[in-house]
């Protein structure tokens, strides 16, 4: 039985980058859910299906081979064969995602996945639900969050370094928005566990994040 720390919070607030040096400092495998997520979806755009479609979503998921591979410790998501672990980073993945990821058909896709990777290894794994839905019997539970405000200016500047130019009060309202939309939809809503204990990074680094997490870890 592996020793599992469930990871939630919003988007933008820092979930998958401090469960991948997490994971590297204790020796752990980093799950990222919503890498798997971003692989269904962009098999969506790839095939034309609309995101907000649930019907053609849920009929042709059985069709989105999505599966997980790890070398040297870094996770793959591979989709039908192919590694597109370069390919759903982008904003448009990122938006069908947040759509898709609350079809129940899309969910159930992935869950026995992810449980079969944490009852198997030792797991860090972050997401919207995975505390309240996914490993509800996780021996940690960490509710990772920030401001709206926080949480663009880092995606913006991420952007900007990656050479994309995006204005930062538009990256506000798709993060609002995105926010309302997981923290209401009606499968599997984003919301803090009951025994998670709540991180706000708002005024900390990397460095102090994952010190924080990892004392708590530690307890």
């Amino acid at each position: 039985m592996g020793f599992n720390v469930a990871i939630d919070g919003p988007a933008g607030a820092g979930k998958s980058t401090i469960a991948k040096r997490l994971a590297k400092e204790l020796g752990f495998i980093y799950v990222d859910t919503g890498a798997m997520y971003r692989g269904i979806a962009l098999y969506m755009i790839r095939a034309g299906i609309d995101s907000h479609d649930e019907a053609a979503v849920s009929a042709a998921v059985p069709d989105a081979g999505v599966s997980i591979k790890y070398e040297d410790g870094v996770q793959k998501i591979i989709l039908n064969g192919e590694d597109v672990s370069g390919l759903i980073r982008t904003e448009e993945v990122s938006a069908a995602a947040s759509t898709t990821s609350a079809y129940k058909a899309v969910r159930a896709r992935l869950l026995d996945l992810q449980r079969d990777l944490a009852a198997e290894n030792d797991v860090i794994m972050d997401g919207r639900d995975i505390g309240t839905t996914i490993l509800p019997d996780a021996d940690v539970k960490i509710y990772l969050t920030a401001s709206v405000e926080c949480r663009a200016k880092r995606r913006y500047d991420e952007l900007t370094a990656k050479g994309e130019s995006h204005e930062l009060s538009k990256i506000e309202e798709d993060i609002r928005q995105r926010d309302h939309q997981d923290m209401t939809r009606e499968i599997s809503p984003l919301k803090k566990a009951d025994d998670a204990v709540e991180v706000d990074s708002s005024e900390m680094n990397i460095d102090e994040v994952v010190a924080a997490i990892r004392e708590i870890i530690n307890k």
